[in-house]
């Protein structure tokens, strides 16, 4: 593990090495040094490409047992070293334990689903091709192939688990990978290679090089990295995707995540969940989550009895000091986040808004807000807050609720809270999300499930075996003359 006074070398081709600078990590929380992380040269960023682009046919050709074993390993050492990884995600990112204690443990089931997919992916499949004269004795074999090596540029606000999201898919299917983490938060990727780096996996076929932003377009454009994997900002995503219109490009971007609750879910009980569930995932990770709630649209007949539950759960949350269990919120990733987020709640209430609660900036740290009557044109309702607020709107019927959720540019993931199984399907067949959770606030994603978004949430899909796919090409291969 880094410490604040010795640099933390980065991973160049499966290997420890330094560059001639450094910078510093600091705490969102306090502003204490976390830790020092040497930078890659020029020169460096050349070699780790060069040695990806090297190995990746030998990679490609790696048994199937030695990748798995891989994964396996860094799920293992995941499992024993989870305690000291959680307060290191805690310490960068600013994120309560109790959620980096869950961030690590989700991670440990990517590496392990990632392990059981590498055994089973690419048997083939086998189609016979006499269906027609002209194919007689002819069966077409389909094998999924690696595009390339891939380029992973991770985000801040999930600093380990969307580092694997990255690199254990590329491993799964033997591509080489340079994953490029967050410049807040890169100690939590650096980690990931500290465990590969214990494995048998050949040199040069990852790295994990902590550069700055202004240096990656020159990876972006870089023809030896066919494949860009992208979870961040809107507008960098689509920069992305516009340069280099021609290689295989996942981009994972923002969302304003709805949660409707429906007239049918109308008991206490009910809005008692409801209610504390939109708390709980509107401030989770301090709002910095793409599926976080930032709206909720009540049916007219629930919306009364609604939003007082909601004010009394989400003002029952802590705030303070990450690194205490009894925290539920914690800093924002800067002061600058924090700022920008106030001044989003401030424009909403001088246009009218009503505070509920909340609405205090505090350094980092911004107290969970609850707004309604918000205008539509309001930064608050139609771009991504990324952090701990929300609106809340009424509304008359289920119609009415679901063109709200789609009166948005963007399409991730929508919550319904209902007890109608064909108002669930209903939902699915009507939102324009990547994902409708029922009974359930927008947040919930399994590691393993397709997760991306429509419009502006940007292209292609997460979940191991779905980025597999996203890593590979179908190649087929006719074998003639035979007794089918």
């Amino acid at each position: 593990m880094t410490t604040a006074t010795s640099p933390h070398a980065f991973w160049l081709a499966g290997r420890e090495a330094t560059g001639d600078e450094t910078f510093e990590v600091t705490s969102p929380w306090d502003g204490r040094t976390v830790g020092t992380v040497s930078v890659p040269t020029e020169a460096q960023v050349e070699q780790a490409v060069a040695a990806a682009a090297e190995v990746a046919a030998e990679f490609a050709a790696t048994p199937a047992h030695v990748r798995a074993a891989a994964l396996d390993h860094v799920h293992r050492r995941l499992t024993e070293r989870a305690e000291e990884i959680a307060k290191l995600i805690s310490a960068e990112n600013g994120k309560p334990m109790k959620w980096a204690r869950g961030e690590v443990g989700r991670c440990v089931s990517v590496f392990r689903w990632a392990a059981e997919e590498a055994r089973r992916f690419n048997g083939g499949t086998a189609q016979r091709l006499d269906t027609d004269a002209g194919g007689t004795g002819r069966l077409a074999l389909t094998r999924r192939f690696p595009r390339g090596p891939v380029l992973g540029i991770a985000p801040f606000n999930f600093p380990l688990n969307l580092c694997a999201h990255k690199v254990a898919p590329a491993i799964a299917v033997g591509t080489p990978i340079i994953l490029k983490p967050a410049p807040a938060t890169p100690l939590s990727g650096l980690l990931i290679g500290e465990l590969l780096a214990e494995t048998d996996l050949p040199a040069g076929s990852w790295s994990v090089l902590p550069v700055p932003n202004d240096r990656m377009p020159s990876l972006v454009a870089d023809e030896r990295l066919p494949v860009i994997s992208f979870t961040g900002s809107g507008p960098v995503g689509w920069s992305i995707l516009d340069t280099v219109p021609r290689k295989r490009v996942t981009l994972e971007l923002g969302g304003n995540g709805a949660a409707v609750v429906l007239a049918d879910y109308s008991s206490d009980a009910d809005l008692d969940r409801a209610a504390q569930r939109i708390a709980t995932f509107s401030n989770y990770q301090g709002g910095q989550s793409c599926i976080s709630v930032q709206r909720v649209i009540a049916d007219a007949s629930v919306y009364d009895r609604l939003v007082p539950r909601v004010v009394e759960a989400v003002e029952a949350l802590a705030t303070g000091d990450p690194s205490d269990d009894a925290t539920d919120v914690g800093p924002l990733i800067s002061e600058d986040a924090a700022k920008r987020v106030e001044s989003w709640v401030d424009e909403a209430v001088a246009a009218g808004a009503k505070l509920l609660t909340g609405g205090k900036r505090d350094g980092a740290t911004y107290a969970p807000t609850v707004l309604a009557d918000v205008p539509a044109d309001a930064s608050v309702s139609c771009e991504e807050v990324f952090g701990p607020v929300l609106t809340l709107t009424s509304v008359d019927g289920e119609e009415a609720a679901f063109a709200a959720v789609n009166d948005s540019r963007y399409g991730l993931q929508a919550g319904v809270f209902t007890h109608d199984v064909r108002a669930a399907f209903r939902a699915h067949r009507a939102l324009e999300v990547g994902g409708v959770v029922i009974g359930d606030v927008p947040s919930y994603r399994a590691d393993q499930m397709p997760y991306g978004g429509t419009k502006e949430s940007g292209v292609g899909r997460e979940g191991v075996l779905f980025a597999m796919e996203d890593y590979t090409y179908e190649r087929v291969m006719v074998l003639t003359g035979l007794d089918l």
